[in-house]
């Protein structure tokens, strides 16, 4: 009895500093969170509970409609683009390497290297990149003729220049879980397939693509919360107010703006923020969770 006594008491000595760590720095703000949202403030003080009334204001009234679902779209746009072209070039990447190419383990550590970097470090250098006058983009355009765009300053191409960004840091994650997955096939079912006559395409779409669904559930959840929780890069190298007038404006820089304030304004709203906060965290759990509950299904039909 005293062993195991003591037992428990160690373990629970080494739980407690990751459990207190959780506590203070995700379920308090959480729980805080969920209160505040409830209520107005004054300055930075709780003032009147309001029930229902900012979770309303966000979704149905001017002038927070309009901002909140123009973000909520630009999410959306920033998960399907990820998902189909990050996602997608992840997986031939990752079946280039499974074919143990001469070199592939130093392709293996130059494609996930990105991954490490630190999304600050990656949205200055990118920021650098696509300045309009010096940047290298534009610079090795006019090698070949071409005027390149103010990348960040136009409305057209702003949006899709950060994805860009995101997928070249994160393409490295995606690739090396479906490699891993690929490499749990068993060398039998891809010969036997190379026997039947199947080509690349063939074994891509038809064999391993329905053998890495375990792989594809993670890499689908993954990226659908990480869109949807999309912020440093979009503060970074574009600002807090999603310029231009906008157009990069995601649902992370809106929840801060909003609970916040600007550097121009500095008006602070934790009780709309909070309900901005409250819905991110509530469509994000509930979607995630028919999703994997879905995928999981898929798996086991497959």
């Amino acid at each position: 009895m005293t062993g195991g006594r003591q037992r428990a008491l160690w373990i629970l000595f080494l739980l407690a500093p990751a459990a207190i760590t959780m506590s203070v720095f995700v379920v308090y703000p959480l729980v805080a969170a969920f209160r505040f949202s409830f209520y107005t403030f004054n300055g930075l003080r709780v003032a009147d509970f309001v029930g229902l009334e900012n979770f309303i204001d966000v979704l149905a009234r001017p002038p927070y409609r309009a901002a909140t679902f123009a973000a909520l779209w630009h999410n959306v746009i920033v998960f399907l683009a990820l998902l189909i072209v990050q996602n997608g070039v992840a997986y031939l990447i990752a079946y280039a390497l499974l074919k143990a190419l001469p070199g592939h383990r130093i392709h293996q550590v130059i494609v996930f290297l990105p991954v490490v970097l630190s999304a600050v470090i990656v949205g200055f250098l990118w920021k650098l990149f696509y300045h309009p006058l010096f940047g290298v983009v534009n610079q090795a355009l006019l090698l070949v003729g071409v005027n390149g765009p103010p990348w960040l300053g136009d409305a057209d191409t702003a949006l899709g220049s950060i994805i860009f960004v995101n997928a070249w840091h994160w393409l490295g994650f995606p690739a090396l879980i479906f490699l891993a997955g690929m490499q749990r096939i068993p060398l039998e079912t891809m010969e036997a397939a190379r026997l039947d006559g199947a080509n690349d395409a063939v074994l891509l779409t038809r064999i391993i693509w329905p053998l890495v669904a375990p792989s594809a559930t993670i890499v689908f959840i993954l990226t659908f919360i990480g869109s949807f929780n999309w912020f440093e890069l979009p503060y970074i190298m574009a600002g807090l107010s999603g310029a231009p007038g906008g157009a990069t404006d995601v649902l992370g820089l809106y929840f801060y703006r909003t609970a916040f304030g600007t550097v121009s304004s500095g008006l602070q709203d934790f009780g709309h923020g909070s309900a901005l906060a409250v819905l991110m965290f509530l469509f994000i759990a509930a979607f995630s969770a028919v999703a994997l509950r879905v995928l999981r299904r898929r798996e086991i039909e497959l």
